[in-house]
């Protein structure tokens, strides 16, 4: 998939004031989720993440791009053969994102300002009756599929609910993370990392009693942490600060930081290749796309889109070879060849797209918007 990649001069790794709460917690890595055999034994948390790895729930869905327009009200439906827009439909207020279910049969529009949830059947690409959700920011699945867990950024709360009905079983208030965004889970599943955007901070969640249990400020405070992504063995998270624009890379175990890697201004979103050796990044307000090596922590090559351009939140298609993404800014999306870096495409669509969908996706259920179990 990465075959025409030139390396690319890379960015050294420093290490910033931080500061933790001090826990005893750790986060173990499980020997469920270790693969290979021996003391050298790695985890491999996108395991199932491959081409050939679609659950046969999806094989049947039709290959489309969800994207919610956050200005317009709407969601654009995009044909992912011939990049042009098969459908449009209206949506509550605000919608920020697209969230596959756990179970795989339905996706869901947080409408944020709209209180609701948009249900989409993926295969019809059509929308269904909304579901009333306070604040719905943005929506993740616990990996045991227990909870559906929104992320109500506004209220600055997690609200557990029920996957099936969206019924609110806990609410799990968070004051010292303003801004809570987005997450990724450990690899037992045992614990969520969240960002918290207008703070500077990263939250450690416990799922079994959700509870937070570590607090880890970033750079004094004085950043915006973005997307969250777990490397391929599970010993390093990374999240995009876009006001410093780069990756803060933290030990998960111990919840320290452990270097900060130079990507480009207003870095945003993190989305691992399909072979799990790079991970791309958007740089919104640079307009560019870096590709960082998840073995060398380095950016290995930056694809520059064409300006003005305003790279945001997508998805790598199930193939691996086109990287979707919103240009949030720019009324459009950007379909880019994950083997040449080059733009296949740029599709208008409405105002402020935001956490489009790139669906069917590999994987065995859901997380949440930007990521399939692994």
């Amino acid at each position: 998939m990465a075959a025409g990649m030139a390396l690319a001069a890379c960015s050294s790794a420093h290490q910033p004031p931080t500061t933790s709460s001090p826990t005893p917690t750790a986060s173990p890595l499980p020997h469920a989720a270790v693969a290979g055999r021996g003391p050298q034994a790695t985890i491999d948390v996108y395991r199932a993440d491959g081409p050939a790895d679609l659950s046969p729930t999806v094989r049947g869905d039709p290959a489309l791009v969800y994207v919610p327009n956050s200005m317009s009200g709407t969601v654009d439906v995009i044909s992912q053969r011939t990049f042009k827009i098969v459908r449009q439909f209206p949506t509550g207020a605000l919608p920020q994102h697209v969230t596959p279910a756990w179970n795989l049969k339905t996706l869901y529009v947080d409408n944020d300002l709209g209180n609701s949830l948009t249900p989409i059947n993926p295969r019809t690409g059509r929308p269904g009756r909304p579901i009333a959700v306070e604040d719905p920011y943005n929506l993740y699945f616990s990996p045991d599929g227990r909870f559906a867990i929104v992320v109500a950024e506004r209220l600055q709360r997690l609200d557990f609910r029920d996957p099936r009905t969206m019924r609110l079983e806990h609410s799990l208030y968070i004051p010292q993370c303003r801004g809570i965004d987005h997450a990724d889970f450990s690899p037992g599943g045992r614990y969520m990392f969240a960002s918290c955007e207008f703070s500077g901070r990263m939250v450690e969640v416990d799922l079994r009693t959700q509870r937070v249990i570590r607090t880890l400020v970033l750079g004094n405070g004085l950043t915006s942490p973005q997307d969250v992504k777990l490397s391929p063995d599970g010993r390093v998270l990374y999240t995009a600060d876009q006001q410093n624009g780069g990756l803060w890379e933290i030990n998960p175990s111990s919840f320290r930081v452990i270097g900060f890697l130079h990507t480009g201004a207003g870095a945003h979103g993190l989305y691992p290749s399909r072979n799990a050796r790079f991970m791309y990044v958007s740089n919104r307000a640079a307009g560019s796309v870096s590709v960082v090596s998840f073995r060398t922590r380095r950016v290995i090559t930056t694809w520059q889109l064409p300006q003005p351009a305003s790279p945001d939140m997508g998805g790598v298609s199930a193939d691996g070879r086109t990287l979707w993404l919103s240009g949030r800014y720019n009324a459009v999306v950007y379909a880019i060849d994950t083997r040449t870096g080059r733009l296949r495409a740029t599709i208008p669509v409405g105002n402020g797209p935001h956490g489009l969908c790139v669906w069917p996706q590999p994987g065995r259920y859901s997380l949440g918007h930007t990521g399939i179990m692994r």
